[in-house]
């Protein structure tokens, strides 16, 4: 599977790094990294940051980092570690709270039906086909997703849309927005007429806002989009 992504993948050496302290370290997810480890046997974003800290802080030893949050493999953007686990558990509290503010970039090709709206679906998860399915309804076994979105450029031949999730579902933001006839540029599961080259789809995670764990104070985060023409066409 792996071999599908034609990006350069994130190793020690070129980790994009966009906040860092003795808590916590904040990366830029390249599309194809995997943020932990899974059946491909790749090497998960976790274990290429922890090699980082290792090297730069010359730390003999099991490094600690843990794993706050995920982003699908083709997607891009703000991903958070924790470097003790104090900072985790205040993370996770954070963030099963929903007391993160978390902003995405998505480029589509077809118009949404309004410049700005709510979406609210049911969305229900089939582990097979790692997808999920948008309901109008409450079906049995769904979980209720809500998503804010706006257009904030036309481009040449897609849409920009800017996405605040309330919620954070399975392939949420995917799933919503080909439920409207707006498919992510390249994802192919939900419903785009062609892949991208590299295998990844123009979703990225650009903001994350959130009060440090420890020192308490108000972080924003933003991650550049990856380097292709139609991200640099959004800037």
């Amino acid at each position: 599977m792996s071999n599908s992504f034609d990006t350069i993948h994130s190793s020690k050496n070129n980790l994009q790094v966009l906040y860092e302290d003795n808590h916590l370290l904040v990366v830029n997810k390249r599309p194809g990294d995997i943020v932990q480890g899974d059946k491909t046997g790749d090497k998960p974003l976790s274990e290429v940051s922890k090699s980082y800290i290792a090297e730069k802080y010359n730390k003999p030893g099991a490094v600690y980092l843990g794993v706050v949050h995920r982003l699908d493999r083709p997607t891009s953007g703000v991903v958070a570690f924790a470097r003790t686990s104090k900072a985790l558990s205040r993370m996770n509290k954070l963030f099963a709270g929903r007391e993160t503010k978390k902003t995405y970039w998505a480029v589509v090709k077809n118009p949404p039906p309004k410049t700005s709206d709510t979406l609210v679906h049911f969305l229900k998860r089939n582990p097979k086909q790692n997808k999920s399915y948008a309901h109008s309804k409450e079906v049995p076994g769904s979980k209720k997703a809500i998503l804010n979105y706006t257009v904030v450029k036309e481009l040449n031949n897609y849409f920009l849309l800017e996405i605040e999730l309330e919620t954070g579902r399975h392939h949420q933001i995917r799933s919503q927005l080909a439920a409207i006839g707006c498919p992510i540029k390249g994802d192919l599961k939900y419903g785009f007429d062609r892949s991208n080259k590299d295998g990844s789809i123009h979703l990225h995670a650009r903001t994350l806002s959130f009060v440090h764990p420890v020192k308490k104070e108000g972080l924003s985060i933003t991650a550049p989009p990856p380097e292709d023409a139609i991200w640099g066409a959004c800037l």
